[in-house]
């Protein structure tokens, strides 16, 4: 059984700015502040470049560490890994999460013939450790973590945005 999420949006910046973003183990961190009893991240470490089958280590700003796999490395257009290593209440709740990023250029001018902005999809399908977590893993994770990733998205059109209006002045 699985709880699936789903955070989106659209960011004035290209496609290529914002995997980049999204990939980026220096500025990525500080833009997942975490939400209730979903922490923030503090640091992410990639253990081998980005491709398929590489690992990531991050940890959290309660001390807590996760481990990332990469299963889908597409850029600028796709980007998925498989979390792993969740510690207490959410691991007893869930096994793994599933996360996959899709970012697609888009007009948002409607005179526009070259995109002007990128839409991205953040879904995350969290696989339950058996049926008896849903009623608690459905309100934690949709209550919380939901806001997180929307939050993410936010802080980074944010700093997207706010680079492009200086590029552009």
């Amino acid at each position: 059984m699985r709880v699936s999420l789903l955070a989106e949006r659209s960011i004035s910046a290209t496609p290529e700015a914002v995997f980049a973003l999204a990939l980026d183990p220096e500025r990525f961190p500080a833009l997942f502040e975490g939400y209730g009893p979903i922490p923030g991240l503090h640091r992410i470490t990639p253990l081998a470049p980005p491709a398929v089958g590489s690992m990531r280590s991050l940890e959290n700003e309660d001390g807590s560490r996760l481990m990332e796999r990469i299963t889908a490395f597409d850029p600028p257009r796709r980007h998925a890994y498989t979390l792993s290593g969740f510690r207490g209440p959410l691991a007893w709740l869930a096994r793994e999460g599933h996360a996959d990023w899709t970012f697609a250029a888009e007009s948002i001018e409607r005179s526009a013939s070259t995109p002007t902005a990128t839409r991205v999809l953040w879904r995350y399908d969290f696989e339950l450790t058996n049926v008896l977590a849903w009623p608690f893993a459905w309100p934690l994770l949709h209550g919380f973590m939901q806001v997180a990733m929307r939050q993410c998205l936010e802080r980074m059109a944010e700093a997207l945005e706010a680079a492009w209006r200086r590029e552009r002045d």
